[in-house]
């Protein structure tokens, strides 16, 4: 292994431009995974690197690049960047734009969402770099305008994430039509199974630098989680902790679904006085961009997202992460929660969970190693009733995670004589239950029963009583 005791940067033996880029920037001491990845890149061999979100990855790569392509001969195009996301690859850009002040190499993003036009403009004229999500890599290549005879160097980045949304065809197409001779560098903030498969067919002989058991959070997060009856008791925990925001922070909310994150997102703007956005995977990249652009510059404060914006954001403002819902993919909540806490500083994450999460909270505990702190509601804080459908709803899906556990369970909602056993012994009148808001399901559609238009009027007696 090679020397680890590099105390600063200038022990790198990097060219003038990147410290003096560095400088400008005010970095001094590199990160654990910068003083293991730098001079084993320097060195040419490939690098495995599994290091938690937030730990300084980029840079770790960029920096030695940046430093090869400086010193190349070729012409054309000799490095290659890919991420899997459009906010991912747009950050890693601002990174190398930062440190490329001084240098003076030329690169191109390529990301789909926009026009072909102008990234075909700046591969025809030139560029040393290019960082890119899959398919419009490929799309580019194939309009035969973009020459990759001179690559020597294939970075992959968020290696974990390509292999969640299915990239690994498009990886694959891409080994095909780039070099065989070059350098590979793959980095992931976990190792499962497809990384592991990925690596040993991208990778020779590589170094493997492990900064952290794997799926570890960072120790600036201070993680709590809140157990939460229902829907709406969500959103009226989600404005407390919002309301307290200091003036110079800002959050980050994470939903399960692009509806969620729509409609949340616009009774928030409603209900607080400060700026409030949502971001999906439906949004216009333009509008993504701004709205990851605001959050950086202080226009906005709070930020309502799906996983679309778990991986890329670097924004030191954001204080306060909260999981309205947890993630499908458990390793995701390491990625969610690793947008606060980022260089050393500190934040806090917030989980709510709802009696079907519980299961999902014990795996992900199990995975990163640790048992989260389970946090009280706040005293003043108006816990709701829950509403007959979304009860239902909390009920089925506990029955099928015992099913899954136990084929032979049959569960409340197992028919028998066409009738569900949980309806068996008292059937509901016709009347719908006082508990259910007049405005659920209607004007504010989820896969959530309980509306954030409004607090429902519940009262504790969500049934009327069967008349003898």
């Amino acid at each position: 292994m090679t020397n680890t005791d590099y105390s600063s940067f200038i022990e790198f033996q990097l060219i003038k431009p990147l410290h003096e880029a560095l400088d400008q920037l005010g970095w001094t001491n590199p990160t654990p995974v910068q003083r293991l990845t730098i001079p084993i890149t320097k060195a040419g061999k490939d690098v495995l690197g599994i290091a938690q979100t937030g730990t300084g990855k980029t840079a770790a790569y960029l920096l030695p690049l940046m430093n090869k392509l400086h010193y190349s001969k070729d012409e054309g195009t000799r490095a290659i960047i890919l991420v899997p996301t459009k906010e991912l690859a747009r950050q890693v850009f601002n990174h190398f734009q930062a440190l490329n002040q001084f240098l003076g190499l030329k690169s191109v993003l390529l990301v789909g969402g926009i026009g072909m036009k102008d990234q075909l403009q700046a591969i025809k004229e030139g560029v040393d770099l290019v960082i890119a999500t899959p398919g419009r890599l490929i799309e580019i290549y194939q309009t035969k305008d973009w020459k990759t005879k001179s690559i020597k160097t294939l970075v992959i980045d968020e290696a974990d994430r390509m292999m969640d949304m299915g990239f690994m065809p498009q990886i694959r197409k891409i080994l095909e039509i780039i070099p065989s001779k070059r350098q590979n560098l793959l980095f992931s903030a976990t190792f499962p199974s497809k990384v592991e498969v990925l690596s040993e067919e991208f990778l020779e002989f590589p170094e493997r630098i492990e900064i952290s058991p794997q799926a570890t959070t960072a120790e600036t997060i201070r993680q709590l989680v809140y157990k939460t009856p229902n829907f709406q008791t969500k959103l009226n925990l989600l404005l407390h902790h919002l309301k307290s925001l200091g003036d110079e922070d800002s959050a980050l909310v994470f939903v399960k679904t692009k509806t969620n994150a729509t409609h949340i997102g616009k009774f928030l703007d409603r209900k607080l006085s400060v700026p409030v956005s949502f971001l999906h995977a439906n949004k216009g990249t333009n509008s993504r961009a701004n709205s990851v652009d605001q959050l950086m510059n202080g226009d906005l404060k709070i930020l309502v997202a799906t996983d679309v914006a778990a991986r890329g954001l670097d924004i030191g403002s954001i204080t306060l992460v909260i999981n309205f819902d947890l993630p499908i993919q458990y390793e995701e909540y390491v990625h969610r929660i690793g947008r606060t806490g980022r260089a050393n500083r500190s934040g806090t994450a917030i989980s709510f969970i709802s009696p079907p999460d519980e299961l999902h909270l014990e795996r992900i505990e199990k995975i990163i190693r640790m048992k989260i702190n389970s946090m009280a509601i706040p005293p003043k804080l108006l816990v709701e009733d829950t509403g007959y459908e979304e009860a239902q709803e909390m009920l089925k899906k506990l029955d099928d995670q015992r099913k899954k556990a136990n084929p032979e369970f049959k569960g409340a909602f197992h028919e028998k004589k066409g009738i569900p056993a949980s309806r068996a012994k008292s059937k509901p009148t016709d009347k719908k239950p006082r508990s259910e808001s007049k405005q659920s399901g209607k004007k504010f559609k989820t896969n959530s029963p309980g509306s954030p238009m409004g607090r429902s009027k519940q009262t504790s007696s969500s049934k009327p009583k069967k008349r003898r």
